[in-house]
């Protein structure tokens, strides 16, 4: 083992136990006491999963993991265990992951506006791979980290209107000019980078964005620079309803990178899959704190049907200030599974969501038809795993949900056969495809794992 992850992190668990299992005790053992903080389950093995399918459908390409997205500490030492990098936007983010051990040769310093301070900092600490996209990012580096290796951000496509989530990363027509400001400034640039984003994204976008990061790389060695490390970003879908699945992007990316970077070419290939790896590990468990009763008159309806329908607001204890800040990032809003299943004949009404009361805007769902609920009553969200992890302690009146991180002993035995060590030969792939006591088969779970499981934490 790498040291990074032991027992003492998460809570073990044997094989069958589920995530709604361990919800059912956590919510018991609240119910009957004072405390109604919301918080966060996390099925770990769920993320161990994921990393394993990760690196056999893209096996050319290293995963650094954008801090960002979640910044749970059980999710940095599970991925430091497994051997994954870390894209990093900040400080903040390079002392966290920095603070566990992890070593600077595997921090990305990803943002591609920094500040003075954290590029003098990084700089400090040997952190020295960094992107740039622009002549001000150039100088600000040139003059405060000497020793950086810079990636050159690109856009795929020269239209602003290709890609509307890409808001970072210059055209191809001032690539040139930017690398030969990068020559007279003394700057060495290594690579090119790039990142698409995830709403909606059609697998060809990542088969252009290889294209074009080609021709920059030809520009780059023209120009003297000795280029071998290239960035696609991330746009790995976390849920399987989705667009397009994580499989058809992986089969256009392997296709695009034979043809442009071929095995051989002495070029190194590295992702920021984000929402990939966490979106479906985490739940998110909130309690109603108060609610509002609105009437619905309909017209032509007598007064006792009328009377039937009401629109219901729920106030929860947590909103768009602390872990639903992930509507922000536009993700939609999960539909909630009621912890008490109604009696099937109670009515739906319209109903909608709302955080904490005292703040008018903080609303997460509108329009859902949900039976009566009652204040103390819980919800349960799903695939809540990105961007829900608030990086204050509290914001808004919402105190920081606490994490309960589980793994079954099945998972855990497989990272310590795994050891962070990349699936290359076959036989690392059969040792871990070895089936383990209980009759519980890794060949069916994390070797050939699909996508997105369900719910039982492996």
């Amino acid at each position: 083992m790498n040291g990074y992850l032991n027992e003492s992190n998460f809570l073990m668990v044997e094989e069958g136990f589920t995530t709604r299992d361990l919800l059912e005790n956590l919510l018991g053992e609240l119910c009957q006491g004072s405390d109604q903080q919301a918080f966060f389950v996390a099925d770990l093995g769920d993320v161990v999963k994921k990393h394993l399918h990760f690196l056999k459908a893209l096996p050319r390409v290293k995963p650094y993991f954008p801090v960002k997205c979640n910044s749970s500490e059980g999710v940095i030492r599970l991925l430091a265990e497994l051997g994954a990098g870390f894209a990093c936007a900040n400080k903040a983010e390079i002392t966290r992951v920095q603070g566990i051990g992890v070593p600077a040769d595997r921090i990305f310093y990803s943002s591609p506006c920094k500040q003075v301070a954290h590029i003098r900092y990084a700089a400090k600490h040997g952190v020295q791979l960094m992107t740039f996209d622009n002549e001000v990012e150039l100088s600000k580096v040139a003059r405060s980290h000497p020793h950086a290796r810079m990636l050159l951000g690109i856009t795929a496509d020269s239209s602003p209107s290709a890609h509307p989530s890409m808001t970072f990363g210059t055209t191809l027509k001032s690539c040139r000019h930017l690398l030969e400001a990068a020559k007279e400034q003394a700057v060495e640039v290594v690579g090119i980078s790039f990142h698409l984003g995830g709403r909606g994204l059609e697998p060809q976008a990542f088969a252009q964005a290889v294209a074009a990061a080609q021709l920059v790389f030809d520009m780059g060695t023209e120009l003297g620079y000795q280029m071998h490390l290239l960035d696609i970003g991330g746009g790995f879908p976390g849920t399987e309803d989705t667009r397009a699945r994580f499989e058809e992007i992986a089969a256009v990316v392997n296709s695009a990178l034979d043809l442009y970077f071929p095995d051989g070419s002495g070029v190194e290939i590295v992702a920021r899959p984000g929402r990939y790896y966490v979106t479906s590990a985490f739940t998110f468990a909130v309690s109603i704190t108060a609610l509002e009763e609105i009437p619905m008159e309909q017209p032509g309806s007598d007064e006792e049907e009328s009377s039937s329908r009401k629109s219901l607001v729920y106030h929860l204890n947590d909103g768009i200030y602390g872990a639903f800040s992930c509507l922000l990032f536009d993700s939609p809003c999960p539909r909630p599974r009621l912890h008490k299943r109604p009696c099937p004949e109670h009515p739906s009404h319209s109903s909608s969501l709302r955080g904490p009361p005292g703040h008018a805007e903080d609303r997460i769902a509108d329009g859902l038809e949900l039976p009566e609920l009652h204040v103390g009553d819980w919800l349960l969200f799903g695939n809540m795993g990105a961007y829900t992890i608030p990086a204050s302690s509290q914001l808004g009146g919402c105190p920081q949900p606490h994490v309960t991180y589980a793994m079954s002993r099945m998972a855990w035995k497989a990272i310590q056969l795994f050891q962070g060590k990349p699936l290359q030969a076959e036989e690392d792939r059969e040792s871990l495809c070895t089936p383990l006591s209980c009759g519980w088969e890794m060949a069916e779970t994390l070797c050939v794992p699909p996508v997105f499981a369900p719910t039982s934490i492996i």
